[in-house]
């Protein structure tokens, strides 16, 4: 029942942190320039949430927007089950996701049902049977208040990843289910709010509540965004809290009769000095003690600062790519436009490093790729990553690439943005063949290309020869993709 008295209530968001334990190096911008310091970590994030709940009252709910069971090694290694401890203390009231889907659905599933609370999603359907797979909303208690959370998951895993990530499954935008929820929530459930925990990204997300009405907050992920600001669309709250759990987001309301009267949001950097969470912090020790010593092994240096912070080419990508083509001799290398992945400042890299630039390891290999299919390939991308229609885009940043450079339009229509392509300093030939390397059927789709082979040497291996001959390594911007 709605309460004309004035409510507060608090929210906090995580999204996107990608199984990143413990403290970690982050990339900020300073003026003119990017600089790296320590943050992260679920022992900190359980200190803030607890500092939070207690300023509230305990009228607090804490929500995940997904990518959180992946993205480094002992995630991968225990198939997101070394989580399980640590999510389960931090008191989340519900998840959305994406990544999880790389275990397999089924895999997946079995780590949905370990946890204590609900994976939410209005737009993944079981292919046999078209009934959902999970429930798309829950009603939370909190406050006083009746809170609706619907979630909707990334719609991208069956269109753009590999096809055991949705095997017996499919996606939808969950733009046509969500109006049916919400009335449902309103009319017969008389919430006093409704809470999207979302995973399509920024842009997919303002556009959907530019279409469907009746959403008071929405808990936007995908996209990294470091939103020091919400953003109002309509009547509705949206916030997004950057990645690698590096960040939360804060959000109080003030609320009468089901009406947001007030807010006040805060980006919360999750900073080394704040103190761990005694409890949380050991179950992250016990989960990451399997792995210490491997992971920490010293396996060469860099000069360069490795990240990828930035849409069109990072370093730390460039990292991978030049150990690509010297493990292969091709005249190309491609891979996927990963947003995560942590720093590396200049000096060390470790095992673990190395894991957290791609911690599925997936095997080397080559292809020979014609020039108007890879003109078609990176028109193709530069659409999902730029496209005028935000449902279009499907990123992921800009495909990384090495051995060619591109001149594009980005303003201009699909299939019409490159100017000019060079491969070797010559422009390319469409009926000429280029012999190319890549990592993943993201680097290059199996659509693309002649004499596809997966080589016996895994990227891991690659990268650690590739140290081993080049220490201390250099992989700076070197403008392959240039927007004119």
């Amino acid at each position: 029942m709605r309460s004309t008295d004035k409510t507060s209530l608090t929210i906090v968001q995580m999204n996107d942190s990608h199984a990143y334990f413990d403290l970690h190096q982050e990339m900020f911008w300073q003026g003119d320039h990017a600089v790296y310091r320590k943050a992260g970590g679920y022992a900190r994030i359980a200190t803030i949430v607890k500092q939070i709940r207690a300023e509230s009252e305990g009228n607090c709910l804490f929500c995940d927007s997904g990518d959180t069971l992946h993205g480094t090694y002992p995630a991968i290694d225990t198939q997101g089950k070394a989580m399980i401890p640590i999510l389960n203390s931090l008191g989340i009231a519900a998840m959305s996701a994406h990544w999880e889907f790389a275990f397999d659905p089924a895999v997946f599933n079995e780590r949905v049902a370990e946890l204590d609370y609900p994976m939410l999603a209005n737009n993944i359907y079981y292919k046999s049977t078209k009934n959902l797979v999970y429930q798309p909303y829950i009603i939370k208690e909190v406050a006083g208040l009746k809170i609706g959370l619907i979630g909707i998951a990334s719609n991208i895993v069956d269109k753009t990843m590999p096809p055991s990530y949705s095997e017996g499954i499919y996606f939808t935008l969950g733009k046509d289910e969500l109006p049916p929820i919400i009335d449902l929530l309103r009319s017969s459930e008389k919430v006093d709010l409704i809470v999207l925990i979302s995973h399509l990204g920024f842009t997919q997300d303002m556009k959907l509540l530019s279409e469907v009405q009746g959403v008071d907050v929405c808990l936007s992920g995908h996209t990294h965004n470091r939103m020091y600001k919400p953003v109002i669309i309509g009547k509705t709250i949206v916030i997004q809290s950057g990645c690698h759990g590096s960040f939360l987001g804060r959000l109080d309301l003030e609320i009468i009769d089901g009406q947001i009267i007030d807010y006040h949001h805060r980006l919360i950097e999750v900073e080394e000095k704040i103190q761990p969470d005694p409890t949380v912090a050991e179950l992250v020790n016990q989960a990451l003690a399997p792995y210490k010593n491997e992971l920490s092994e010293v396996v060469g240096e860099t000069s360069t600062a490795l990240n990828r912070g930035t849409s069109m080419e990072t370093t730390m990508d460039n990292f991978l790519l030049q150990t690509l083509l010297e493990s292969t001799g091709a005249q190309l290398a491609f891979s996927n436009g990963w947003r995560y992945g942590a720093p590396i400042v200049p000096g060390e890299i470790t095992l673990n490093d190395l894991y957290n630039i791609i911690p599925m390891n997936p095997p080397v290999s080559t292809t020979e790729i014609s020039g108007a299919e890879l003109r078609e390939m990176l028109e193709e991308n530069l659409e999902r990553t730029f496209s005028c229609d935000a449902y279009s885009q499907m990123g992921g940043y800009v495909k990384r690439c090495l051995g060619l450079n591109v001149y594009f339009k980005i303003e201009n229509p699909s299939g019409l943005r490159i100017q000019q392509l060079f491969v070797d300093n010559e422009e390319i030939q469409p009926d000429k063949y280029y012999s190319a390397a890549f990592v993943t059927m993201q680097g290059v789709p199996e659509k693309y290309g002649r004499n596809r082979k997966n080589h016996s040497e895994r990227i891991i291996e690659a990268m650690r020869k590739y140290l081993a001959l080049y220490s201390p390594i250099r992989a700076e911007l070197r403008g392959t993709f240039v927007a004119v």
